[in-house]
């Protein structure tokens, strides 16, 4: 079954699995020294999830977009960064809905395999931002090839791509019909752009480690050749893939999503134990409150220690259900009406009439 209503539960588990070899120390590791991480794409890549949308007669999956989103969202809710990678997963969609044979065959299998690394996207530029149609990066044909020369900005990944799925103009605006004709696709052999020194790729530092850059086309030679589908129609060969990327960042936002509520889950329990033992807020046993996981007090800190333990009681697994979470939020609420009672009460009478709020005795009657 491959339907809308799919789950993809093996996938998940299997996911899941792959993405327990590398915990919070190894991504937290990563951003420190602002690294790549290789060796968590080479397991992606070997076990095959970066060619699930590459049809089996290349060498890949041939699984639909929502299996993707559903790998994409696991690796998220793992802790793990599948921005890190999942170019490579969309970028070669538009090769296959708008390549010729030639090229399909040529690339998608290497691609397939991660022989070839087709992580970079240039389309954003300084002058342009989100508006594409008034992009400026140029590309003139002349014989069999075509020469390039412009600059892009915020191109992910290019640093770790062996190949480039580039947007340039070629045709110049003001003799287009139609603002959204007149630009091309174009695949560009990034390694040996750099040999030839006509790309130029600059790290640029972001408060995350993204692994993004400007990058820079002085005479690019490109062979005609490595023209994506028809010349001046490329904008539409573009907004294609932009889809794909789309469905899988929201994919990754949900399993984001998840990891920060399974988080703060973790520590509201941790802390709400901590305040139930030491006051001895609840009347029932502690066992009552056993989670299914055993927390010790090194997961506050960050460390997530975690002892595997069977709970005495069964509980909601569901963060805004659990008994625990909720008898935490009704204490410091009852903690917040006792400060404004106090505060009322030591307020002088020509004061009161100020006060925005008024908590009444409990029993008490307003008139």
């Amino acid at each position: 079954m491959t339907g809308p209503q799919e789950n993809y539960a093996d996938i998940r588990e299997s996911v899941r699995a792959l993405c327990d070899r590398f915990p919070g120390e190894y991504w937290r590791e990563l951003d420190r020294d602002r690294a790549y991480p290789t060796a968590f794409v080479k397991a992606l890549t070997e076990a095959g999830y970066l060619a699930a949308l590459i049809p089996e007669e290349f060498g890949g999956s041939g699984l639909p977009v929502s299996a993707a989103a559903a790998i994409m969202e696991e690796i998220h809710a793992a802790g793990g960064n599948g921005a890190a990678c999942h170019a490579q997963m969309y970028t070669m969609g538009t090769i296959l809905r708008h390549g010729s044979p030639a090229q399909k065959e040529r690339y998608l299998p290497k691609i397939a395999t991660g022989e070839l690394r087709l992580q970079a996207f240039g389309v954003t530029e300084p002058t342009s931002g989100t508006d594409t149609l008034s992009l400026r990066t140029v590309a003139r044909r002349g014989g069999d090839e075509y020469v390039i020369n412009g600059q892009k900005i915020w191109t992910s990944r290019a640093e770790h791509s062996d190949l480039m799925l580039l947007l340039a103009r070629t045709t110049p605006k003001e003799e287009v019909k139609k603002r959204t004709d007149g630009l091309s696709v174009f695949l560009v052999d990034m390694r040996k752009a750099l040999e030839a020194g006509t790309l130029t790729i600059k790290p640029i530092r972001t408060v995350m480690n993204h692994a993004t850059t400007e990058v820079f086309f002085d005479d690019l030679r490109v062979p005609a050749e490595n023209l994506i589908g028809e010349e001046g129609k490329g904008f539409r060969y573009i907004l294609s893939g932009m889809n794909t990327e789309r469905i899988l960042i929201a994919s990754e936002c949900i399993g984001d999503a998840k990891w920060f509520i399974r988080k703060a889950a973790d520590y509201a329990l941790v802390f709400s134990r901590e305040r139930t033992f030491s006051k001895l807020r609840f009347k029932s046993p502690p066992t009552r409150f056993q989670s299914p996981r055993k927390a010790s007090p090194d997961r506050v800190l960050g460390k997530l220690t975690v002892e595997p333990t069977v709970p005495a009681e069964p509980i909601c697994a569901s963060p805004f259900t659990n008994p625990v979470i909720i008898g935490l939020v009704r204490g410091l609420r009852r903690d917040r009406i006792l400060s404004e009672r106090t505060m009322l009460r030591n307020s002088k009478p020509n004061e009161m009439s100020l006060m925005t709020t008024y908590i009444p005795e409990e029993g008490s009657k307003i008139k």
